[in-house]
Formats: structure tokens, C-alpha cells, sequence
């Protein structure tokens, strides 16, 4: 069955309802997850603790990975939020839908290209900014006439690109994730040989849409990472 996005218009503006609300759920459940992993907090690491430090360190390694640390060391709170809110709104989607009558209500906020486009669009305006008050205005500009100044237009193209790629990426791999499951589900309603059909190849999906929405959120946070070196390093 087809289901339609809830949507509200307010002022001329449509919004959807579920976008809002997903967004929402998955907003309070990093911040939990944050809160509970540094409320009590110890010398030797358990539990919630043990698992923020591995994602700290984690992101750690990837912004070592594209600069040096006295450079890159201010961004480490962007990394650690962005890979935690992405993997997070890439799992929500997986277990379940949920939706009322013919609208759409539960589903992972990253399966809708607003929402990446829209992480995609914060990540470049950021390397922007750090790049004019890192490197100053007019070292910043220059950097776009060199090596050659007739390649200026070709470095403003890849901005748009960068942008559009960087959104649609992620857009794309969660939403054919979660059709595909729509579809395996949709097995069980053609009858029991096709339900029990599907049980098999639904459980290996969920099981590699769990891996693709954690190699989403690994390759956005460090193409952030990448950008932002290209913007703020001087060697690049």
C-alpha cells in the first residue's frame, strides 16, 4: 500500500509532519545518549561511558586522518555530533514503520533528501566560515585562483557538486534500504509460502542496512572532515 506524508500547511508553507517528528525523536535520543554516557562519569569506563569514549576516539582518528590535531581539534564536537545524529536516523527506519491510515508516520528522517540536503548544505557553509576565520578573507578568496586562476569557475562548480553529492549519497542508500525492506515485508501479505519466503532475505537485509547506515554516517562525517581540511589547512 502506498502511503502519503503527513503534511500541514501553514503560511503557504507545507511541512511535513513525520520529517518533524523523527527529526524530533532522533534529536532527544542522541542527547540522551550523550547525558546517559557522561552522567556519571569514571576513571576506568563502563558501559555508556566506555562506548562515548570509543566514539570520541573514533572520530578522534578520523579528523587525524585529514589534518593535523592543533588544526583539526576544534571540530571534534561537529564530528562526534554528526555521526552520532546520522547513525541514528539511518537505524530508526529499520525495525519498523509505523503509519496511520494512509500517511507515513515512523521512518528514518535520512530517507527524505530534504533532510540530507539540508545536513549537506550546513557542512559547506561551515568549511566556509572556518575557512574565513581561520585563514581571514582575503587569503580565503585567493585560495580559489590557485593553482591556476582560469580553474575558478571549475572550483565553484564543485561546490555545488560537493553539496549535491554529499546529501544525495546518503539519501539515496537509506531510502533504497528501506523500499527494499517495504517490499520483503510486503511478502507476508501474498500468503504463507511467500511470507515464509521472505522471513530469510528480510533478516540478511536488516542485518546489511545496519552496516550501510553505519558506513553513511562514517563516510559523511569524514567527507566533513575532508572538506573542512581542504578550507582551514594551509596545505591543501
Amino acid at each position: 500500500m502506498e502511503h502519503k506524508a503527513p503534511i500541514y500547511t501553514w503560511m503557504g508553507i507545507d511541512f511535513d509532519l513525520s520529517i518533524v517528528l523523527m527529526t524530533t525523536v532522533s534529536s532527544i535520543i542522541v542527547f540522551l545518549l550523550a547525558v546517559l554516557a557522561t552522567r556519571s562519569l569514571a576513571m576506568k569506563p563502563t558501559g555508556m561511558q566506555n562506548f562515548m569514549e570509543w566514539a570520541v576516539d573514533f572520530v578522534k582518528g578520523i579528523i587525524n586522518s585529514t589534518m593535523d590535531w592543533k588544526t583539526g581539534g576544534r571540530f571534534l564536537t561537529l564530528g562526534l555530533t554528526l555521526i552520532m545524529y546520522i547513525f541514528v536516523s539511518n537505524m530508526l527506519g529499520l525495525p519498523f514503520a509505523i503509519a496511520y491510515g494512509h500517511e507515513l508516520w515512523w521512518k528514518s528522517p535520512t530517507a527524505d533528501p530534504s533532510i540530507t540536503l539540508t545536513l549537506a548544505v550546513m557542512v559547506v557553509a561551515l568549511t566556509h566560515y572556518y575557512g574565513v576565520k581561520m585563514k581571514g578573507g582575503k587569503k580565503y578568496a585567493a585560495d580559489y585562483f590557485k593553482p591556476m586562476w582560469f580553474l575558478f569557475p571549475l572550483k565553484i562548480i564543485e561546490e555545488f557538486a560537493n553539496t549535491l553529492t554529499l546529501g544525495l549519497r546518503l539519501y539515496g542508500n537509506i531510502y533504497a534500504g528501506e523500499i527494499l525492506l517495504g517490499l520483503l515485508v510486503g511478502l507476508s501479505h501474498q500468503g504463507i509460502f511467500a511470507g515464509v519466503l521472505g522471513i530469510i532475505p528480510l533478516v540478511v537485509w536488516q542485518g546489511f542496512s545496519v552496516f550501510v547506515g553505519s558506513i553513511q554516517a562514517f563516510i559523511f562525517t569524514m567527507l566533513t572532515m575532508v572538506y573542512l581540511s581542504h578550507k582551514v589547512s594551509d596545505d591543501h
